[in-house]
């Protein structure tokens, strides 16, 4: 039934052209290469946006995988995991920051132990499926890059 509502949901804000995509989010989702992502986080790590700083820590987190020394690649994804929480803790509200950290904790390995808050973001995304506001454009991307 939930999964009903939702896909009535999505229809009526690609039919109706509800919310205008942020530039930041349309941005984020069109990224391929390293070079792209370093000119995003050059682009908006001054912003103080709590949601642009959701996109901007992801992609911080990201550039551990172009570390060769393993270390080097642990330390930059905890301190940036870190600076993620630290963002949920006090906006805990955030959508673009529980989509963020559902994204990264979904593909991230298992082996770094980053999946304590799965259940809590998929259940805070799926009550915010139902819901029609300012931030009903997120709802696509939650959907084609989450396991909702």
């Amino acid at each position: 039934m939930i999964n009903n509502i939702i896909v009535g949901v999505l229809f009526c804000i690609s039919i109706f052209g509800f919310n205008d995509v942020p530039d930041f989010v349309e941005e984020y989702h069109k990224l391929a290469t390293k070079a792209q992502e370093l000119s995003y986080i050059n682009k908006y790590k001054k912003n103080k946006e709590v949601s642009i700083r959701a996109y901007v820590v992801s992609l911080q987190m990201k550039q551990a995988k172009y570390k060769i020394m393993p270390w080097s690649k642990l330390k930059i994804f905890n301190t940036e995991k870190n600076k993620l929480e630290e963002l949920i803790l006090k906006h805990p509200n955030n959508i673009h920051l529980r989509y963020v950290r559902l994204v990264i904790q979904e593909n991230t390995p298992s082996i770094l132990g980053y999946t304590s808050s799965i259940k809590e973001d998929k259940r805070f995304l799926k009550e915010a499926l139902l819901k029609k506001d300012n931030t009903s454009y997120l709802h696509t991307y939650i959907i084609k890059n989450t396991s909702l």
